[in-house]
Order: structure tokens, then C-alpha cells, then sequence
């Protein structure tokens, strides 16, 4: 029987086509999202098995529509912060034990994650309830501009020119948003989570010699559905609270003002009815995490429905108690609450962060591991920078409506009825004020190691000579080569980066806080009367925060536009998420959907079945990002199909970066265990490569080592006569164009068992009971 060569691609995406290298392609299995491709000759390979005698057959599995398929992908910008602090979730250091301790590290990040969905309803809530319906449909001078307000504007007298109407029209905006990322939470669950993984290792929570099952080889793992379900419908629920808190806080204190007891007593429920539906989103989001040990069918189904429900029934409440007329209520200033909510938002981050970087601090010097990013401290970090993006989103939002609105200008508040000054609230003015000295902090980074590789370009040189013994030294050459290794040296340098980057971060932020809540004024006002060095530093970073945030925001939205129209776009998108969106959604339901929780049920579904029908030999050949996705897949297989699969990896980032950002799940002893199951490993890497590198796997004395030595980049020094025309630096591509490549993995299929006749396999195969359990 003919071996099968089941090649996967990396970021970016590929086409069957350029990954089989013919131009007449079929697809053999699967849709228009993933599927497995052959060339058309290759189609009844297994009909013709003396034409493959020496040589695999060749297929190819293509994902890249999984992140980079239509245009809805472009939206996907817009949960940018929601997919960053799940990557928190996934970075918890590698420990033994202390389940304790662990849940609340998963319960930490959820607890940040359920704040941005605050903090982006908020930010709507601020520019539609509060910026447009309360300031300046309120106001005059600003409605007379906006033609498309006069509906509302009190100098009409109509029947919406009333406050508490206007609001809660205009609630309906973050009423919307909160429905449309429940929507595409729910579009996406049912595509992703939804996909049943191989039934041959549901049953399995031990190996058959009585070892733990690796993270990634559990029945479960790939399976989020339940979770993911339960944290829909909390942070949906949360959304809505968050519109009817913004209609109802506002509308009490004028109720209290105005002494009328029976809207006042009305206003007092209706808080309490909204403070309980906090608790309980609280209390969800804390109660249960992930059920990875086990297949988990279960669906919450009262709790999925009824809780959105209910606050969406409380949300409704609050527009008809909002909406009664109230014929002296005139607004001015800014909506009740808004501020303090702002800074309570960001005093709840700041605390949350800092609590799990305890407790991530603590799980790491339990257990440590000595290539972990900043010592096990890299999922706070990871949290403090989605913060941070949501805060510039937020920020950049609010502030660009605010000059529409009522034109560019020092940001402030009205402080009577019918002043035309439109703005944010303080808070949002100082977080944008701390953006030039950040970007400054990632200047003078990026100015350290640029000089940096520079300077390890020198000392390169010579070993890059001494790599082609016998050739001309070419200075030219030399020094190109050498400054792609030096470059590409920077991954290992990205923990510095980022600790430095959060840091900064968190500090920048605290101070933001502290001085909107000392001055309540904007920097430029609450540094008059300072020394003139001060007070041109204030003026200068607020000017130019407000400029770069809006600028920034700008471009986010081009961006994502011409994501939208342009599939070229879209695909660079989609290498972002190619990344990022790995990891099933353990922290946020709103962030972009795992792929892996379809690729990886896919991969081990074809190696299964392919195998258990032909009784052949397969090699899983995996680049890049396809590697992770490729070893991800053999973890889940039984034992027995593991037996005759064999992984070849190039350019992966296994160990150099998930092993050391994901040491939980691809750290030492897991990438250990991994060789111990699965002794046909080789993986092939260059200093060029940026991404990918050694798995550093030292094997036992009788098993074959997992690295080879690196290989050459560029593949010649000089002219040859195998290379007439210079030969290009290839860094992370094409690794097919060595012959290494073809000669490891004939190596591997040659060291995998012999195909086994019909009497064999059913002597060999385990039974029924065995058959379920996973070896890891």
C-alpha cells in the first residue's frame, strides 16, 4: 500500500495549487471553508499502487478561509482587544497540581475579559447616548449644525426634545452593537465550537500506562461549546446592563432632584434589579471554566437563553422609565455616572491585572521553567495590552464624534444648558494624552535593537563564512546574510519587548487615572500655573494624544474597509488571526473564532480514516503555523493510528514561541512527550527564519533526534553550477526547495512499521474499550 504525505500550510494561507505544485487540482474531502486537495492524477492513488512505490502521495490540507474567507472577516478588526486577553488565558505558566490556584488565574481573565465588553459598550453608550442625544441634540448652538438632530433638539419642543426621550433613543445604538457581537458570537459557535472531534479518544483522560494526558491530547480540548455558550450569553447580558445602568442612573438622580417619589421608587428598583443582573454575570463568568478532560455534550440551555432575556427585559424597562415625560428636565454637562464608570472600569483593569500577575508569579516559581517569556508574568502583560487597545479604541472613538460634532478643540463639558462644548469624559483625555510618551518608550526600543542587530550582524560575519568553506567572501553577501540571521534573532528578544511595552503600559495608565481623578480637568487646564516646561509638556502630549488616537482610529477604520473589498487585504488580516486566533475562546465570546477547533478535528478525522481503510503509512508534514496545527492533531490521535503517522515540522514556532509563551500547553516536557508518543519526528528550521526554529528536544539514548542541523540560507554562497543565478535568502518559505527536506522525510516513512495485512490489523488493534483512550 502507498504512504500518504499530508502536507499543511502556515500563515498566510496557500492554494492547493502552490502547496502540490500542479495546476489540476480535486478536492477530495471537506467544503468551501477547509478542505483536503490532490492533484487530478493522484485522485485513484490508491487504485494504482505500484505507480507510488517510491513515493508518497501527495495531499493538502487548505484552512486559510478560516481566517481569511469573506468579507465579514474585516469586522473581525473590531474585537481586536477581546482576541488579545484570550491569549492571556492560554499563557498561564506550566505548574504540577494547585488546580486551586490555576482556576483563579482563568477566572482573573475572564474577570478582564468581561471588562472590555464594559468598556465597549460604554464607549457607545458615551457617543450615542451622551456626546449626541444628551450634549448636543441638548444644546442649540450644536443641534442647529446637524440637520438630521432636529428631530431632537430642544429648540424644537417636539415630543423626543425631552432628555430622558433622547437617551433612550439613542440607546438603541449600543443596544445594537451589544446584539450584533452576540450575532457573530453565535454565527461563528455554530461553525467552530460545534465540531465534534475524532470519537476514538473521547473516552480518554489517561494513557494506557497511567500518565496524564498532555493539555492538547484531551477528548475535550477542541470542544468549547459548552463555555463558550455559557460566556455568550453573560457578556451579552452584561452589555445590556451596562445601556439600561447608562438610561437609569441618569434618569434617577433627576427623579431625587425633582423630589417624585413614585419615578424616584421606580428608579430605586430598577437599579436593584440591574445591580442583581451584575452579580449574576459575575457569578456565570466565575462559576465554571473549561471542560477539557472530557467530550462535554451538555448545554446550558435555561441559563443561554434566559439570561440575555432577562437583561434585555430589564433594558426595556429602563427605556419606558427613561421615556415618561418629564417636562422640566433640561440637560447640561455630561451623562450621570459617565466619568466615574470610565474610572471605574479602569481602576477594576488595573487591580485585575495586577492580581494575576501574583498569581502567574506564584504558579511560575512553583514549577519554573527556564525558557518561559518574562518569567511567567507574560499572560498579565498580554491582558495589560488588550486593556490598552481598548482604551484607544474607546478613546479614538469618542473623540473623533466629539470634534464632528462640535469641531476640534480643547476638550471640556457644558456647564449650562445650551453651551455648545462637546467632549469625553476626563478620563478618556488623559488616556490619550499618555500615548506620545508610549510611543516614544516603543521608539526608543525600537532605536535599542536596531542598533543591536546591527552590531550582531558584525559579529555573524565570520560564521556566516565559515558556514560555505571553500567560496569567495563577498562583504555584500556576507553582510546581507548575516543581517537577515541578526534580524530574524529578534523573536527571542520579543519578551523584552513586550515586558518593557506593558510596563510602561500599566504605569502610563495608573498615572492617567490618578490625574483625572485629582484635577478632574483635562492635562491642558490642570497644568496652568505649573512651570512653563510642564505646562508646554501637558499642552503637547494632549494635542498630539488626541491627534494620534484619532488618526489611529482613522486608519483602523480604512483598514478594515479595505479588508471588506480587497481579499489581498483581507489575507494579510488574516495572518494577524492566523496567530492569534489559535487557542479555542476561554476568556471572551466575542473574540474571533478559533480555527484550530475545526483544522485540528479535520487533520485527525483524515489521518484516522485514511489509515484504519488503507492500513498505510502517513507522514503529516506541517510549516509554520501548519505545524502547531499538525502536532495539535497527532496529540489527539489513539495510540494505535499514532503508530503509523509520522511528523515532519519546518519553520515551526513550536518551541520558540509557543513554547515559550504557551509553556502550559508546548513546553518542555510537553514537546517531550510528544517525541516519546510519537518517535517519527523530525523537524527541520534555518537561522534566517524568524518564526520558526529548533524544538529543543534532547531524546533518550535510543531514540532519533527530533532537530536537524540547520540548514543552509541561501541554499548557495556563489554561482554554481546547481545554481547559476544567485540563490535567495528564503527565511521562513519555501523549506520544499531544500532536498533535505525530500531526503528526512522518505527517512521518516522508512522508519515507520510496514503496512499491515487484514489478519495483522485486527490481531494488533486494540478493543473497543482501548480504542478510546488516547495516549496523549
Amino acid at each position: 500500500m502507498p504512504a500518504l504525505e499530508l502536507l499543511v500550510h502556515g500563515v498566510g494561507g496557500a492554494t492547493p495549487q502552490d502547496m502540490l505544485g500542479d495546476p489540476r487540482t480535486v478536492r477530495v474531502t471537506g467544503d468551501n471553508t477547509a478542505a483536503v486537495f490532490r492533484r487530478a492524477v493522484d485522485a485513484d492513488a490508491e487504485d494504482r499502487p505500484a505507480d507510488y512505490r517510491d513515493k508518497p502521495i501527495p495531499e493538502a490540507y487548505v484552512w486559510s478561509n478560516l481566517t481569511s474567507g469573506n468579507g465579514i472577516r474585516a469586522l473581525w478588526l473590531l474585537l481586536l482587544p477581546f482576541m488579545v486577553v484570550n491569549l492571556a488565558h492560554w499563557m498561564r505558566p506550566t505548574t504540577e497540581g494547585h488546580a486551586r490556584t490555576i482556576r483563579i488565574y482563568g477566572v482573573l481573565v475572564r474577570l478582564v475579559a468581561l471588562t472590555l465588553t464594559f468598556l465597549l459598550v460604554a464607549a457607545a453608550c458615551e457617543v450615542a447616548m451622551d456626546l449626541t442625544a444628551w450634549q448636543c441634540a441638548g444644546s442649540a448652538a450644536c443641534s442647529g449644525k446637524k440637520s438630521w438632530l432636529g428631530f431632537l433638539s430642544t429648540a424644537n419642543g417636539g415630543w423626543w426634545s425631552q432628555p430622558g426621550r433622547r437617551i433612550a433613543l439613542a440607546a438603541l445604538v449600543p443596544a445594537a452593537l451589544t446584539g450584533l457581537l452576540w450575532y457573530l458570537s453565535h454565527r461563528t459557535w455554530s461553525a467552530y465550537e460545534s465540531q465534534q472531534p475524532l470519537p476514538a479518544s473521547a473516552e480518554a483522560s489517561a494513557d494506557p500506562e497511567g500518565g496524564v494526558v498532555p493539555a492538547l491530547g484531551r477528548p475535550g480540548f477542541w470542544y468549547g461549546r459548552r463555555l463558550v455558550a455559557r460566556l455568550r450569553a453573560a457578556h451579552t447580558a452584561a452589555g445590556f446592563i451596562v445601556v439600561a445602568a447608562a438610561l437609569t442612573v441618569t434618569t434617577a438622580c433627576y427623579d431625587r432632584s425633582a423630589a417624585n417619589w413614585a419615578l424616584d421608587a421606580c428608579g430605586w428598583a430598577l437599579q436593584g434589579i440591574l445591580a442583581a443582573g451584575f452579580v449574576v454575570v459575575v457569578w456565570v463568568i466565575c462559576r465554571r471554566g473549561r471542560s477539557e478532560s472530557r467530550f462535554d455534550l451538555v448545554l446550558d440551555r435555561a441559563l443561554v437563553a434566559l439570561l440575555p432575556a432577562a437583561a434585555l427585559t430589564a433594558l426595556v424597562l429602563a427605556v419606558l422609565y427613561a421615556g415618561w415625560s418629564r417636562p422640566g428636565w433640561k440637560s447640561y454637562g455630561q451623562l450621570t455616572g459617565g466619568p466615574r464608570a470610565f474610572g471605574l472600569l479602569t481602576l477594576a483593569q488595573l487591580v485585575l491585572v495586577l492580581g494575576l500577575a501574583v498569581v502567574a508569579l506564584a504558579l511560575h516559581r512553583r514549577a519554573p521553567v527556564a525558557r518561559t517569556a518574562m518569567r511567567g508574568l507574560a499572560g498579565p502583560a498580554v491582558a495589560m495590552l488588550a486593556c490598552e487597545l481598548g482604551g484607544v479604541m474607546s478613546g479614538g472613538v469618542a473623540q473623533r464624534v466629539a470634534d464632528w460634532l462640535d469641531g476640534p478643540g480643547t476638550p471640556g463639558m457644558a456647564t449650562g444648558p445650551g453651551e455648545a462644548v462637546i467632549g469625553p469624559p476626563v478620563l478618556l483625555t488623559w488616556q490619550a494624552s499618555v500615548i506620545p510618551p508610549l510611543l516614544l518608550v516603543l521608539l526608543l526600543l525600537a532605536l535599542h535593537y536596531g542598533v543591536r542587530t546591527w552590531r550582531t550582524r558584525g559579529a555573524l560575519t565570520a560564521r556566516v563564512e565559515a558556514d560555505y568553506p571553500g567560496e569567495n567572501p563577498d562583504p555584500v553577501r556576507t553582510g546581507r546574510i548575516a543581517l537577515t540571521r541578526a534580524a530574524a534573532a529578534l523573536t527571542d528578544h520579543a519578551p523584552r519587548m513586550i515586558a518593557t511595552l506593558s510596563g510602561a503600559t500599566l504605569v502610563l495608565g495608573a498615572v492617567a487615572l490618578l490625574g483625572a481623578y485629582l484635577y478632574d480637568e483635562v492635562p491642558g487646564r490642570a497644568a496652568k500655573g505649573t512651570p512653563t516646561p510642564v505646562e508646554a509638556v501637558a499642552h503637547t502630549s494632549q494635542a498630539l494624544g488626541s491627534w494620534l488616537i484619532g488618526f489611529g482610529f482613522l486608519l483602523f477604520v480604512t483598514w478594515g474597509r479595505r479588508a471588506y473589498r480587497d481579499p489581498k487585504a483581507r489575507r494579510t488580516i488574516g495572518i494577524l488571526w492566523d496567530v492569534g486566533t489559535f487557542w479555542p475562546r476561554a476568556a471572551h465570546p466575542f473574540a474571533p473564532p478559533c480555527y484550530a477547533e475545526r483544522a485540528v478535528p479535520d487533520l485527525t478525522w483524515r489521518m484516522a480514516t485514511w489509515t484504519e481503510r488503507t492500513r498505510g503509512r502517513l507522514v503529516i508534514s506541517g510549516h509554520s503555523q501548519g505545524s502547531v496545527l499538525s502536532a495539535a492533531a497527532v496529540w489527539q490521535l489513539p495510540q494505535h493510528t499514532r503508530r503509523r503517522v509520522a511528523l515532519l515540522t519546518y519553520g515551526a514556532p513550536l518551541e520558540r514561541l509557543y513554547g515559550r509563551w504557551f509553556p502550559a500547553y508546548f513546553g518542555p516536557s510537553c514537546l517531550r512527550g510528544l517525541h516519546d508518543e510519537v518517535d517519527c519526528w523530525r523537524n527541520l528550521w534555518r537561522h534566517t527564519d524568524p518564526i520558526g526554529g529548533p524544538v529543543r528536544v534532547v531524546p533518550d539514548e535510543d531514540l532519533h533526534p527530533v532537530d536537524h542541523d540547520a540548514l543552509l540560507d541561501p541554499l548557495a554562497y556563489g554561482r554554481t553550477h546547481e545554481h547559476p543565478l544567485p540563490a535567495p535568502i528564503l527565511g521562513h518559505s519555501d523549506y520544499q526547495a531544500d532536498p533535505v527536506f525530500t531526503a528526512e522525510r522518505d527517512k521518516l516513512l522508512e522508519r515507520l512499521p510496514e503496512p499491515l495485512l487484514p489478519r495483522q490489523q485486527s490481531n494488533d488493534a486494540p478493543d473497543q474499550g482501548s480504542s478510546g483512550r488516547s495516549s496523549g
